[in-house]
This record gives structure tokens, sequence and C-alpha cells, in this order.
């Protein structure tokens, strides 16, 4: 965003009353926090798709028989 936009808005946010002030930022909050909240709802529908796929499954099993063998030498990773 241009700073002479920013620059602007912020201009007319001190126009406001505190108490207006106020109202408009628990607004932001709220509708920011919807946002972070939606992609996070999408980003755990995503892995929930993600770990339901055969194909997934299949390949973290061959993983994990892969790694096997070191983990029964007692070598594990962090």
């Amino acid at each position: 965003m241009p700073t002479s936009i920013l620059y602007e808005i912020e201009s007319e946010f001190a126009r406001l009353s505190p108490e207006a002030q106020l109202t408009l930022l628990e607004r932001l909050v709220h509708r920011a926090r919807e946002t972070v909240s939606g992609h996070r709802e999408a980003w755990d529908a995503g892995l929930s798709m993600m770990a339901a796929d055969p194909e997934m499954q299949r390949e973290l099993h061959r993983i994990e028989a892969e790694f096997s063998a070191a983990e029964a030498h007692g070598i594990e990773g962090d």
C-alpha cells in the first residue's frame, strides 16, 4: 500500500473521537483475527486431506520402513 494512502488513513483516524478510534480499532482487530482464523482452517483442512490420501500414507510408510533400521540401532534424528 502506498505511503500516501497510509498517511491519509492515519490523518482521518486522528480526526475521530477517542471512542470512535477505539471502536474502529476493535473492528479492525476482529477482521484481522477472522482472516487469520480462515487461513488456519484452510491449512488444517489441507493437512487433513493430505493425511487421508492413500498415496501419501504409502509414502510415509515407505519412509518409516527406511528409517526403522536406524531406529533399531539406536540412531534417532531430532
